[in-house]
């Protein structure tokens, strides 16, 4: 056991290391964390919330923040609740990071065809030594994903149309399709301002 305290600076910075899976901006960032409390000295309670309340990648979030907070030194037990009140809004998010993403803009700006379309993935995909997820593009910005994005990425291989990407994702999670269809459609915008897909 170490002796050493468990800050909520220290679970900050590690909770800064976590990607929300349809955006490429950190959750806290997002405005996700809704509180961090430290018990016991090194015991860590976090509240947070989602954008959606169907968020078809809930687990994964959830995963994410305990695998990245578990890596304090001396940290015990982690308990993550989801709560939905009060309810998330762009508002919560840093102002930076709103900007960044636009959310001024219509959230769709582009037309696609969902029977023709072929995504194609660009860029490259690299792991840090830290074990960050990240993907590159051809002017060699950098974007911190999560597996969720990568797996995402990859499947825009320019042979699935928007459609069939859908059918997929929707079959793989278990969750209705027409949710599903309106975040494929979110994350390809978001990777396609981010010049990771052609479109």
């Amino acid at each position: 056991m170490s002796d050493e305290l468990i800050t909520r600076d220290q679970v900050y910075l590690q909770l800064k290391k976590c990607m929300d899976p349809e955006i490429p901006v950190n959750i806290v960032d997002l405005g996700l964390i809704y509180g961090v409390e430290i018990k016991k000295e090194k015991d860590v309670d976090i509240k947070m919330t989602m954008t959606t309340r169907g968020c078809p990648l809930h687990n994964t979030m959830v995963n994410d923040v305990k695998k990245y907070v578990s890596k304090i030194n001396g940290v015990g037990n982690i308990n993550v609740e989801i709560v939905w009140d009060p309810p998330w809004s762009i508002d919560k998010m840093d102002p930076k990071a709103r900007e960044m993403l636009g959310f001024e803009k219509p959230k769709l700006r582009f037309k696609i065809d969902y029977d023709n379309a072929l995504p194609k993935k660009i860029g490259s995909f690299q792991k840090s030594e830290d074990g960050s997820l990240i993907l590159m593009n051809k002017d060699e910005r950098s974007y911190m994903v999560n597996d969720a994005i990568v797996r995402f990425w990859e499947s825009c291989d320019g042979t699935k149309t928007i459609n069939q990407l859908t059918d997929y994702f929707a079959e793989k999670l278990g969750i209705p399709r027409q949710q599903v269809e309106q975040e494929v459609v979110q994350l390809l915008e978001q990777l396609f301002d981010a010049e990771l897909i052609q479109v």
